[in-house]
């Protein structure tokens, strides 16, 4: 497996954005270097038009004879900024203007009806056309609007006609209608005819592309204003930052443009550093936010409640709710009371940190200040609680969502679908989802994306490439979110190459890498154990400053270490994390509670979990699962029952997990007959027991010799459409072994290999140990000398193998 990922797996940055932030003259575009990610239109718009390529400089054309045309944008807008009304307009177009109106699309020729206008001059004519296309936009008619346009442009005097600003606004009415293809088209149509671009037109067609998430178009079109010598303004710069800050692309990116623009001479406002503030939001950037707020105040400018939600968001996103809190505090004190927005980052916050007792008391706080729980509010409760495993909670926030007259939305239905899914129950989550579609919804992207982890999760590789080509054919792009998702649930799977090669397939759609990709590739190599690799790519986030690593970043290396059997690392780095050196998150807590259960290290399982409780950490379904697990190991039946005595009180939903290990302890135990009782439980319970739950109760019958009981429960478990692996039948093979009953354990093996199921070391090891055992050595030998004939896969180094360890019993 090591050899499969013998790299280090550096990540690259997103690709050089070459003239936005260099002081380079600006060279013209030959077309070379068009992006090819854009769409047909979009393209054209951004091919350097060059109306008579044989024509140089120095052709000596007289200069007056260059006909000289009015750049495009915000000339005499002496109503710019204001809202739309019908003051500004002449009573002719008032009049204009209601006929429009008052007719359906197909019910008026435009043309003819435009050219029955008359003006005294060409000023009231632009002024009445603009005012008549910002009502169309009011009243959300934008191919009315395109129409009235399409008349302008074939007037005789349609230059003159221009001096308004009515390119920008209608490219704005187009964005907002979702038509952002035919605003290109239209601003590619001007520029072949000759007319110059400018920055308001081009913050226009940005602003339409930011809004219709179509990112990459708005970062083109940008490059493309930038190379034509057009300068941005502040709402040019605001508009990309926000840009960006979508993109997910890396801090030094997005400070850089601030840089540049500081340099050209614009300098931030409120907005700015609100958009600021909102970009850390994906990187869970808390101290960088921080930082900028202070910045924000110290240069003049008052936060306002926009900054203040910015800010709780970040810090929600980060799990600190302490801070939150102190955010809310300045809120309220600067006059600013909380409102909906507010409560509901705060809930986030404590939602993701398991302070859900918080969470909900913030809730009954806003039902106290006269605020209405929304869908936002109650999914986040949901979401927290199914998290933190207490399903019950989880569904009774789903019923006080529906007494209450609140829908459930797409965010809702796919909390639920991650829900049952988690907890592999498959037939409710499809219940959910065939809800979701009887509501009328369509599942969204990150429907698909839950599926997909779900899947994973399971080990169900068929079932995530099955719904990865099912979100295809439905349309979906594969975004960051997909690509991240698709690497951890193959990783899940085992499918290291898989997760790599889907990694690799991210880059190659020039999808930018950003803090959940690294966690992804993290989490990747931690389940294979190759913390080399692991090291390295937390360097690199560390030394590249691309992505600062966070809680999650260090958890997989902790698991990194623990799957790779590196105790003293993991030693170090706990050391590290409770000292302070690392910021003891409670994420890390949790996880050294589970990376030393699964070590089976007792003592510092459990003083990690003490120090989990002493800094008053909430725990979790799965910090609980882990000290009942090493509890059940080790037959510590009393404090295995205080863990769950605790999880009864406390509203935590046992889970499969929980129920494999107690089957696990009693299995082993005198009370062996037990291990069965909860298997039913489990039945009983809804959850499917898994291939796990079976093999454990065969080993707590076949260890005591009941292989009647042991057959009885493998015939169920093929029932159940599971199939047996080689663990199973090894079993059955040991216990018929240690029993003298050669005969049976070979005829396991020969059933194991009619059925495709290979045999391993361990299967051939315990029956010739135990004729070896039994003072049947020379039986061992023959054994051994047919196995080609039991096995035609038998390798002669595998018979090698067993030959060298019969001379040695």
């Amino acid at each position: 497996m090591a050899e499969k990922l013998a790299l280090p797996i550096l990540l690259p940055g997103p690709p050089p954005s070459k003239p936005i932030f260099s002081e380079q003259s600006h060279a013209p575009n030959n077309g070379s270097s068009s992006s090819s990610s854009l769409t047909s239109l979009l393209q054209e718009l951004l091919i350097q038009h060059n109306p008579n390529p044989s024509q140089s400089l120095n052709n000596n054309q007289p200069p007056n004879l260059v006909r000289r045309r009015t750049r495009l944008g915000k000339a005499r807008d002496d109503n710019r900024g204001k809202p739309w009304n019908s003051h500004g307009l002449s009573p002719q177009g008032q009049k204009t203007l209601q006929t429009l109106l008052n007719c359906r699309d197909t019910d008026i020729n435009v043309d003819e009806f435009l050219s029955t206008l008359t003006y005294i001059d060409l000023d009231s004519l632009s002024t009445d056309l603009l005012g008549i296309i910002k009502a169309l936009d009011f009243y959300k008619k934008s191919e009315l609007a395109l129409s009235v346009f399409k008349w302008m442009r074939s007037h005789p005097n349609f230059e003159s006609l221009l001096k308004v600003p009515v390119v920008p606004v209608l490219i704005g009415t187009l964005g907002k209608d979702g038509r952002v293809s035919a605003a290109a088209s239209l601003l590619h149509g001007l520029r072949t005819d000759g007319y110059p671009i400018d920055v308001y037109a081009y913050t226009s067609l940005i602003t339409a592309c930011a809004r219709n998430g179509r990112y990459r178009e708005a970062v083109s079109v940008f490059k493309k204003m930038e190379e034509e010598g057009c300068r941005p303004t502040l709402i040019t710069y605001n508009v990309i930052l926000n840009v960006y800050g979508k993109m997910g692309m890396p801090r030094s990116k997005i400070l850089e443009v601030v840089e540049w623009m500081k340099k050209e001479g614009v300098f931030p406002d409120s907005y700015t550093y609100n958009t600021l503030i909102s970009c850390c939001r994906r990187g869970s950037l808390h101290e960088e936010a921080a930082r900028i707020f202070e910045e924000m105040k110290l240069s003049g400018f008052a936060p306002d409640k926009v900054t203040y939600n910015a800010l709780l968001d970040v810090y929600g996103k980060s799990r600190r709710p302490k801070e939150a809190m102190k955010v809310l505090q300045e809120m309220e004190a600067n006059g600013f009371p909380p409102s909906i927005v507010t409560y509901n980052s705060l809930i986030s916050a404590c939602a993701r940190d398991g302070l859900l007792e918080e969470a909900v008391e913030l809730k009954t706080q806003m039902l106290e200040r006269g605020i209405k729980p929304d869908v936002f509010t109650y999914t986040t409760l949901l979401s927290g609680f199914e998290k933190a495993g207490k399903d019950e909670s989880a569904m009774m926030v789903f019923e006080e969502m529906r007494n209450a007259g609140c829908q459930p939305n797409m965010c809702t239905f796919n909390a639920l679908i991650k829900m049952h899914g988690n907890r592999g129950k498959f037939d409710e989550m499809m219940k959910v989802f065939q809800e979701l579609r009887d509501s009328q919804l369509s599942p969204d992207i990150v429907t698909w994306n839950s599926l997909l982890s779900v899947f994973g999760q399971n080990g169900m590789d068929s079932e995530v490439s099955g719904v990865f080509k099912e979100m295809k054919r439905a349309g979906f792009v594969p975004e960051r979110n997909t690509f991240n998702t698709l690497i951890s649930a193959y990783s899940r799977c085992g499918s290291y190459d898989q997760a790599m090669t889907v990694y690799q397939r991210m880059l190659d759609a020039d999808v930018n890498p950003d803090l959940s990709t690294y966690n992804a590739v993290l989490a990747a190599l931690a389940r294979g154990g190759l913390w080399v690799q692991a090291e390295k790519i937390l360097a690199e986030m560390k030394d590249g400053c691309r992505c600062k690593p966070n809680e999650n970043s260090y958890s997989s290396l902790l698991h990194a270490y623990a799957n790779g059997k590196e105790i003293e690392k993991m030693g170090a780095l706990a050391e590290e994390i409770y000292s302070g050196i690392i910021e003891p998150h409670a994420v890390l807590l949790k996880t050294l509670v589970l990376v030393n259960s699964k070590s089976d290290l007792l003592k510092e399982t459990e003083q990690a979990f003490l120090e989990l409780r002493k800094r008053g950490v909430s725990s979790d379904i799965t910090t609980l699962n882990a000290m009942v697990s090493i509890y059940g190991r080790r037959q510590m039946v009393e404090k295995a029952n205080e863990i769950l005595n605790f999880m009864h009180e406390t509203g935590f939903t046992p889970s499969l997990s929980t129920y494999n290990s107690l089957i696990y302890m009693y299995g082993r135990s005198t009370d062996f007959e037990r291990s069965e009782e909860i298997l039913r439980e489990i039945q009983v319970k809804g959850l499917r027991p898994d291939l796990i739950s079976y093999n454990t109760v065969i080993f707590a019958y076949a260890r005591k010799g009941l292989m009647q009981d042991a057959s009885r429960i493998l015939s169920e478990l093929k029932d159940s459409r599971l199939t047996p692996d080689v663990i199973t039948y090894n079993t059955f093979i040991a216990s018929y072994a240690a029993r003298s009953m050669f005969v049976e354990a070979i005829d396991v093996v020969k059933y194991m290999v009619k059925h495709g199921c290979r045999p391993n070391h361990t299967t051939y090891n315990c029956i010739v140990d135990w004729y070896c055992k039994h003072g049947r050595r020379d039986e061992a030998v023959m054994f051994v000398h047919n196995l080609c004939k039991l096995d035609p896969y038998t390798s002669k180094d595998e018979e090698d193998r067993l030959s060298r360890r019969i001379r040695k019993k």
